[in-house]
């Protein structure tokens, strides 16, 4: 590279940018001329290494004895170092050299870069001068220059284009190694395979079956597979290889990833056609009659391996198949009536087969002996996506003995090859059966005691006794007494596990019977059905089989809604309404008209899915037992709201029908042009008090009895008048609505927007009577008494929170859900107590004002051409009157 001192001489010295220009010119032109240096003896050693990889890809080291193939390897590395000693030559091109060939190839006279170097021979001023101008001109001439691409001139070294040679054979050589004989180029470094002799007599028909629950179609081994990639097969796959033909018996191993081989033997049933059919014939030819009898050869694939048989080789890659996943979905909770239920998630790889919870004791006694073994909870997984499924599984185990006490709960999920996966464990108390009768609840006390540890029975007999100490005080019914005398001597006489057995449920009997009488007795016919279907469903029963246990199904959920609606038929309204638990009869039967025809078109599986959730729907059926305590005397005070609610709802209701009408004939008066009707004003009589203090609508519905219509015979002014000393009624319900909204607040109730919007509503309503307008006031009217509605709803609401606060939970922690919004489960009306708040009322809104008004219109326009028909106008006359 120039130096410093040699780049400032010329036009260098004063032109900077121009000096460092030329050097990245003569940079360049020196990387050319190295390159066309290393060129040509580069070709031999590509020609070489092309000769070694088609040697390789054509499988010459792999066809060859091991010797040839070490002397060969030896002669490529020979010829590749010997190729390296023409490197030896190289060299970096000098400055000189780069400034000639930019000036050869670009053609430049004058020698404009070397001329930078030189100086002039006279130096004079003017010499000087004009030798300057010279050189800037020659180096503007260098800022152009090209150095171009290497021109290595290979022809030269080789005249013959042998160098063509390597290249086709290379492309050649690696179009072959594409195919099944091909070789690698690892060949050279390694031992050639061990060439196996196939006879091509014997015919081998192989092939992987996966496991059924896996869902993937055999695999058929057809083809020579040792240059394939392994093939991919689940775990605990069946390998069958049938070998048939040939003169001797064809040996069949598996050879394992780490070396050891292992012989597939013939399969057992196989063997006795080979022996038969060898001595029926000659038995002198034994060995070769047993050959050509096909054979039979199967295993397991549990882990990675080749086949190999008869000269052919398949490798597998085992998949393995993982261990099932499950966790909770959420926490375990109760249901309304004590039933368990449990949100799942489930994951395996190709679907699981059953899953279930298991349920333990946490304190536990090893010395105890239970009369009944732990739960069995199973859970609903679906089978057709039961891969990676998400569920949720209701079931009644109030009956068990461990209800009631803490339990360990963990979700055990099992796929078809028979590996289970666990969940993290929950802690919880078991839910057990609300009993509000208190000598029920003793009842299953006893049971409880001596189902949990038989040896507690006398622990038992001494509760039993203690119930009956006085018996006139604490049981009211002779036939309680008599049960419980029985059962004491059922106890006391009970010895082996049978008789225990029968004594416990004795007691469970007794005690549900105290309860619910019999609706325990149905509950317990509907829950054996349903758990009947789904084992049927479960295990795909034939379909005479479902429509029997449908029809089983249906009468016990028909009994069963029977008790149910007897009893909440006489059980007192609640506060805490809500039209979204209605379950009507209807409802129920389609249901089960739905789970039926699914299952028999075959989709067992969305059939299952719909009973379970009518077990849910049915374990969370408000079973209607009255609550017991102080609860009347707690909720007298909000009664009284209540209906004081409703007092102004329907006078409110009235007010507006009696501005509706009195609007309405001042409106057909000023269309009648009629201005003085009478001299009387019996209205006006009517809005005031009457001598014995009776509300004006008592007194006119007594003159409506009679058959006549006060505002019938009043004028146009008189009728503006009556609407106006209806301002005083609206004024009153107004001030009855503010003080009802105190009443609530000091009851600690926040009363909602709805009553704030209906008092404004009735000060508007006030203020349009006051002037004599009828219309607005309906408008207002009709405004404040859908106001007044929506405040009661949000009233209702916030009594049926306060109870639901002030019951709390259950004695299992159920949350009672009232009465169904007044209806019982079957959906039909219920007797109630209390106002009736007009939900199932239509207010006439703004546009059925107008509709209405423009029917009058119509009548009157009718009537104002003067019917010719006497009939006819009288009928007129009558629709105005009525209105």
């Amino acid at each position: 590279m120039t130096s410093p001192s040699r780049q400032k001489k010329g036009a260098f010295a004063f032109r900077p940018s121009l000096a460092r220009l030329v050097t990245t010119k003569r940079l360049l032109a020196r990387i050319v001329l190295f390159f066309e240096q290393l060129l040509p003896p580069l070709m031999p050693v590509l020609s070489v290494v092309a000769f070694y990889l088609s040697a390789s890809w054509f499988g010459l080291f792999r066809s060859v004895p091991d010797w040839l193939r070490i002397l060969l390897l030896i002669a490529f590395a020979a010829a590749f170092l010997v190729s390296l000693l023409p490197f030896r030559t190289l060299r970096w091109p000098k400055v000189a050299e780069a400034d000639r060939m930019l000036e050869e190839r670009n053609g430049l006279p004058h020698q404009p870069v070397t001329v930078q170097e030189d100086e002039p021979a006279f130096d004079t001023p003017f010499g000087r001068a004009l030798w300057r101008e010279h050189q800037t001109r020659m180096a503007e001439k260098i800022a152009a220059l090209d150095a171009g691409l290497p021109r290595p001139d290979i022809a030269a070294h080789d005249r013959f284009a042998l160098r063509a040679v390597p290249a086709l054979l290379l492309v050649t050589a690696f179009g072959y190694s594409l195919s099944i004989n091909g070789g690698s180029i690892r060949d050279a470094l390694q031992a050639a395979p061990e060439q196996v002799v196939s006879d091509p007599a014997v015919r081998i028909d192989a092939w992987v079956t996966p496991p059924s629950y896996t869902g993937r179609a055999p695999i058929y081994l057809t083809a020579d597979g040792s240059e394939q990639a392994p093939i991919g097969i689940p775990q605990f796959s069946g390998l069958t290889v049938r070998v048939s033909g040939g003169k001797t018996a064809e040996k069949v191993v598996f050879r394992k990833a780490n070396g050891e081989a292992q012989d597939i033997a013939v399969q057992a049933d196989t063997k006795p056609q080979q022996t038969a059919a060898s001595a029926s014939e000659q038995p002198t030819a034994a060995p070769a009659s047993q050959a050509l009898v096909a054979q039979t050869h199967m295993m397991k694939l549990q882990e990675n391996g080749a086949l190999e048989v008869n000269g052919r080789r398949w490798n597998f890659d085992v998949l393995p198949d993982k261990a099932p996943e499950i966790a909770f979905d959420g926490l375990p909770k109760p249901s309304v009536n004590g039933a368990l239920e449990i949100g799942f998630t489930v994951k395996d790889d190709y679907g699981v087969q059953e899953a279930h919870a298991e349920i333990v004791p946490v304190e536990t006694d090893p010395t105890a002996t239970p009369l009944y073994p732990l739960p069995e909870y199973r859970l609903d997984v679906p089978r057709r996506n039961a891969r990676d499924a998400k569920g949720v599984t209701s079931r009644n185990l109030t009956e068990h003995p461990l209800a009631g006490k803490r339990v360990r709960i963990t979700l055990v999920a099992k796929d078809a090859a028979g590996q289970t996966g666990r969940s993290p464990p929950h802690e919880m108390v078991l839910p057990s059966r609300p009993f509000n009768e208190p000598l029920a609840a003793a009842v299953a006390e006893e049971r409880q005691v001596f189902a949990l540890d038989t040896r507690k029975m006398p622990q038992a007999i001494a509760l039993n006794e203690a119930l009956t100490i006085r018996p006139e005080e604490t049981i009211p019914k002779l036939t309680n007494y008599l049960l419980l005398e029985s059962a004491l001597t059922r106890m006391k006489l009970a010895k082996g596990e049978d008789a225990l057995k029968d004594t416990a449920q004795y007691l469970w009997e007794i005690a549900l019977g105290m309860e619910d009488g019999d609706l325990s007795l149905a509950e317990r016919k509907l829950r054996e059905a349903q758990q009947k279907l789904a084992d049927a469903l479960d295990r795909n029963a034939p379909d005479a089989e479902i429509k029997k246990l449908m029809d089983e199904l249906r009468k016990a959920m028909q009994d069963y809604m029977t008790e149910l609606a007897e009893r909440m038929q006489n059980a007192p309204m609640q506060p805490n309404q809500n039209a979204q638990n209605i379950l009507r009869q209807q409802d129920l039967e389609r249901m089960m008209d739905q789970i039926e025809n699914l299952a028999r078109s075959g989709n067992r599986d969305a059939a299952q899915q719909m009973l379970s959730e009518l077990q849910r729907m049915m374990n969370n059926l408000q079973a209607g037992r009255p609550q017991r305590g102080q609860q009347g005397q707690e909720n007298s005070e909000a009664r009284k709201q209540i209906d004081k609610l409703g007092e102004i709802l329907r006078d409110q209701q009235k007010l507006m029908e009696q501005t509706f009408r009195l609007d309405q004939q001042l409106r057909d008066r000023m269309q009648r042009g009629e201005t003085e009707m009478g001299e009387n004003d019996p209205l006006l009589d009517e809005m005031n008090p009457g001598e014995n203090g009776e509300p004006q609508d008592q007194q006119q519905g007594q003159q409506g009895r009679e058959g006549q219509q006060p505002s019938d015979q009043m004028t146009a002014e008189q009728l503006r008048e009556a609407l106006k000393q209806l301002r005083a009624q609206q004024d009153a319900l107004g001030k009855q609505l503010g003080e009802l909204q105190k009443s609530l607040g000091e009851m600690g109730m926040k009363p909602g927007p709805g009553f704030g919007q209906a008092q404004r509503e009735m000060e508007g309503a006030g203020r349009e009577l006051g002037q004599g307008r009828g219309q607005p006031a309906v408008e207002g009217q009709g405004r404040a008494l859908e106001a007044l509605r929506q405040g009661a709803r949000d009233m209702m609401n916030q009594m049926m929170q306060a109870q639901q606060g002030q019951q709390g939970q259950g004695p299992n922690g159920q949350v009672g859900q009232g009465d169904q919004n007044g209806r019982d489960p079957l959906g039909r009306p219920r007797r109630t107590q209390g106002p009736e708040f007009g939900d199932n009322v239509k207010v006439p809104d703004e546009i059925d004002v107008q509709r209405a008004r423009e029917i009058l219109d119509a009548i009157r326009e009718k009537l104002g051409n003067n019917p010719p028909q006497e009939m006819e106008r009288r009928y007129l006359e009558r629709l105005l009157d009525i209105q």
